[in-house]
């Protein structure tokens, strides 16, 4: 599996994918990653004002507004902590939050059994959008940085799929952590804690290939 990835300036992704031992529903989630959905959690990395900024900035690109409803994912996750309703809802997903809440970078998970490659990291193009949550709201992705499959945008770093997001049956994913280019030393960091901590939940992991490409679309 590889994800090619067309021209946008400033930015740095880690892919990665992952087999879950067993269904998701019966999958436990390792109690440091739960600690972990709390703003005082110990954690290897902590919350940066600059790596908000740069994260906004990235998106800013192809002319799409990271505000209001529609930030960064990761600063979703912050709202969520401080008002005290960022649970647990399985054990991918658990993983992904804990480390975007304090990376401060947004992460993204689709479920393999509902997506189909090939892969590729694009902008959304004027009139794109998906359905992110199953009550039918939808998402406008004009200009904003995307996971697409073989069926169309499936992800981003503000609101994933309904479509392609993990469920009960879950058992492989792929996860891409978005990034300014600028910070790809805390990419890393993020990107290995994220690896060690699915390993603790009884997972394989493979790191994804990238590939750049010459088109924008």
């Amino acid at each position: 599996m590889t994800v090619s990835i067309a021209p946008y300036p400033g930015l740095a992704v880690a892919a990665l994918r992952t087999r879950f031992p067993r269904p998701l529903a019966e999958v436990e989630t390792p109690p440091a990653v739960l600690d972990g959905l709390a703003l005082e959690a110990d954690v290897p990395l902590s919350r940066d004002e600059a790596v908000r900024s740069a994260v906004r900035d990235l998106l800013r690109v192809h002319g799409y507004k990271p505000t209001g409803r529609g930030k960064p994912a990761s600063e979703y996750l912050v709202k969520a902590a401080e008002g005290g309703f960022l649970g647990p809802i399985n054990a991918a997903v658990d993983v992904c939050n804990a480390v975007s809440l304090h990376s401060g970078l947004p992460i993204s998970v689709v479920d393999l059994g509902r997506a189909a490659p090939p892969f590729r990291i694009a902008p959304g193009r004027e009139g794109d959008a998906y359905v992110f949550n199953a009550s039918g709201h939808e998402i406008k992705l004009d200009g904003l940085l995307c996971l697409w499959d073989a069926a169309g945008p499936c992800a981003n770093p503000v609101r994933d799929s309904q479509r392609t997001k993990t469920h009960d049956a879950t058992r492989e994913t792929l996860s891409i952590l978005w990034a300014p280019a600028a910070l790809a030393d805390r990419l890393a960091e993020a990107a290995a804690w994220y690896n060690r901590a699915l390993h603790k939940a009884g997972a394989k992991t493979e790191i994804i290939t990238t590939q750049q490409t010459e088109r924008s679309n």
